[in-house]
């Protein structure tokens, strides 16, 4: 069974920075997408940034240059780095996994990934 577990989430203010993980374990794919998604209340939920088995990154436009994305395949972690952080980036952020042969992992829609963690809360003050 596929499971991933997310961590790394709460408050911080304006211009703090947090590290989000996510460990995936269960699965046995030579290749695969795994991506950073968040949500808020009312909205859809929105890709962040991606990672395939390569370690081909992709980011979203609205946190490019303050968000990174990276995996530890060894330790079946996949990580976001955020910097800068913003009131805007107020979210539940979601890791998701699937295996995949894409080169770039940026068009695959959330209800492509057939594995998610349960989302860790982060929250920005001003």
């Amino acid at each position: 069974e596929v499971t991933l577990v997310e961590s790394g989430g709460g408050s911080v203010n304006g211009g703090g920075s947090l590290r989000l993980s996510c460990v995936v374990s269960g699965y046995g794919w030579q290749s695969w997408c795994m991506a950073w998604f968040r949500q808020v209340p009312g909205k859809q939920r929105e890709p962040v940034a991606t990672i395939n088995d390569d370690g081909l990154t992709t980011i979203a436009d609205f946190v490019k240059g303050r968000f990174a994305v990276s995996q530890d395949v060894a330790k079946k972690t996949l990580y976001l780095q955020m910097n800068d952080l913003m009131t805007e980036d107020t979210a539940m952020y979601y890791c998701a996994a699937d295996p995949s042969l894409l080169t770039y992992c940026s068009g695959v829609p959330p209800d492509e990934y057939n594995y998610w963690g349960q989302g860790t809360q982060v929250t920005v003050s001003s």
